[in-house]
């Protein structure tokens, strides 16, 4: 379902708080945001209206409150943004943004554990060498 979703930045820091909730106001999601960023709530009920129209979010009338629930699964929403991405770089380049990603994302020992056994199991059936693909017939640019 998260095909073809696009979600901004801002957009994604109200997910996060409803996918760590499950469901959740406006009012609480502004008053956490308020914590974080300096947003009024006509902004944050702005972004909520547009996730909504985006199909990321449903919301159904409880009294005075709306309240909002994922329609989109956060780690489904997660990878499609990084498919779409690493879709759209050269696949001779994908390492080095990899290992970008990585030195700069705080991990724990288990994490680590978790990409050595998954990189480990790669290797068994890794090509020498990974080809760019963005221009057929021309060298590897990265």
């Amino acid at each position: 379902m998260t095909k073809g979703l696009e979600i901004t930045p801002a957009e994604w820091q109200v997910m996060r708080i409803v996918w760590t909730l499950g469901e959740t106001t406006s009012s609480q999601i502004i008053t956490i945001l308020q914590r974080k960023v300096d947003w009024k709530p006509a902004t944050v009920k702005t972004l909520l209206r547009r996730l909504v129209a985006k199909g990321a979010l449903s919301t159904t009338r409880q009294g005075r409150s709306f309240i909002y629930r994922p329609l989109v699964e956060e780690q489904a929403t997660m990878d499609q943004v990084a498919d779409d991405l690493f879709n759209s770089i050269c696949e001779h380049c994908v390492s080095r943004t990899l290992d970008h990603v990585i030195d700069q994302a705080t991990l724990s020992k288990a994490d680590i554990e978790r990409l050595q056994a998954t990189l480990a199991a790669k290797q068994a059936t890794a090509p020498d060498q990974v080809q760019c693909n963005c221009v057929p017939g021309e060298d590897m640019h990265c």
